[in-house]
């Protein structure tokens, strides 16, 4: 092995243990940043979220109900009950399910926004608050597919989304 290559192997390793002990003291790797008193906060009710939209997609309440409870679940200590006396109780529903056109090229529209809206209520019977909040997102598609369609092929996006939004407006300090 010629020197330079030992130098280099040398220099390599020094900044990948350099590299290793910044991540592991600034805990840079972490991005579950949630913020609950696990001492104080013990059990959430999930409550269903109904569609009150104009446009109604059938398979939208049902399904982002679940993957909240999932996710909630998931990267929470919290137990999910379905007692009036939950710690914390998410209650809410789709106020908005509307497409307009975003973009236009040759005089015709070539994009197509779905935009989803709900309202929230976050009741925290601890600290005896009670908080209302609106989730919006929005969804570009081709306009040379329909809304079903469209539905279709962003249904894991539209979930993905709108659960984490809610999930990181209960839960983190954003």
């Amino acid at each position: 092995m010629k020197k330079q290559d030992y130098i280099y192997l040398k220099r390599i390793s020094l900044f990948i243990a350099v590299c290793t002990i910044m991540f592991a003291s600034c805990k840079i790797y972490s991005f579950k940043d949630v913020s609950i008193d696990y001492s104080t906060i013990k059990t959430i009710k999930i409550g269903f979220i109904e569609n009150r939209a104009r446009i109604v997609n059938p398979q939208l309440s049902p399904m982002l109900t679940d993957k909240l409870q999932q996710k909630i679940s998931n990267q929470t200590k919290l137990v999910r009950t379905n007692n009036d006396d939950a710690h914390l109780q998410i209650t809410g529903f789709i106020s908005d399910y509307s497409v307009s056109t975003s973009g236009v090229s040759a005089q015709q529209s070539a994009t197509n926004r779905l935009t989803i809206t709900l309202q929230l209520n976050l009741k925290n019977t601890v600290e005896n608050t009670n908080t209302d909040f609106t989730v919006s997102r929005s969804f570009d598609f081709s306009a040379n597919l329909s809304l079903d369609q469209a539905q279709a092929t962003m249904q894991d996006e539209i979930l993905r989304n709108l659960t984490d939004e809610i999930f990181n407006r209960i839960f983190s300090n954003w």
